[in-house]
């Protein structure tokens, strides 16, 4: 009698296969990550859509980490510095990068690292959306203040802002 795995995979099909999938696999993180940087969980999130094994699509991604197609430092700077550019705070940018998968130490370094002045962003926000310097009332900034905590910046920061 022969055994359960001769049966199974008499010509060695299932490694072809596995093999296969690898390369569509491949195929499919190249494809996104020729347009943009990606984070692995973002990749691994996309292609789980699509119906492919985490475990195979984790393998494949160290495989293009190791020859540097997919870097989550990278994506996280590069991700920060455009949030930055469009007027958020340090806050919100650190907590989108923390949903995409980034480490709460390399989010440190990054928000820290992308703009060396927030308060130069929080101005440059706070002015774009209100030009004129009239005196407001309690309600009035409260609402301001809502609109700013909303773009991701500390309290304290605001405070500063506002004396």
């Amino acid at each position: 009698m022969k055994n359960k795995d001769a049966l199974s995979n008499p010509d060695g099909i299932d490694g072809m296969e596995s093999q296969q999938e690898s390369k569509k696999i491949k195929t499919a993180c190249l494809r996104l990550l020729t347009r943009r940087d990606h984070s692995r969980k973002e990749i691994q999130d996309k292609l789980a859509v699509k119906g492919y094994g985490r475990s195979q699509v984790s393998a494949v991604i160290d495989e293009l980490a190791q020859e540097s197609w997919q870097d989550d430092i990278r994506y996280a700077e590069s991700y920060a510095r455009v949030r930055s550019q469009k007027g958020f705070g340090p806050v919100r940018i650190a907590y989108e990068l923390r949903q995409q998968g980034i480490g709460q130490g390399a989010v440190d370094k990054i928000v820290q690292a992308t703009t060396e002045d927030w308060m130069n962003v929080l101005e440059r926000v706070y002015t774009k959306k209100y030009p004129e310097s009239v005196a407001i009332d309690g309600s009035e900034r409260a609402r301001r203040i809502r609109f700013l905590l909303q773009r991701g910046f500390s309290s304290a920061m605001i405070n500063i802002l506002f004396k």
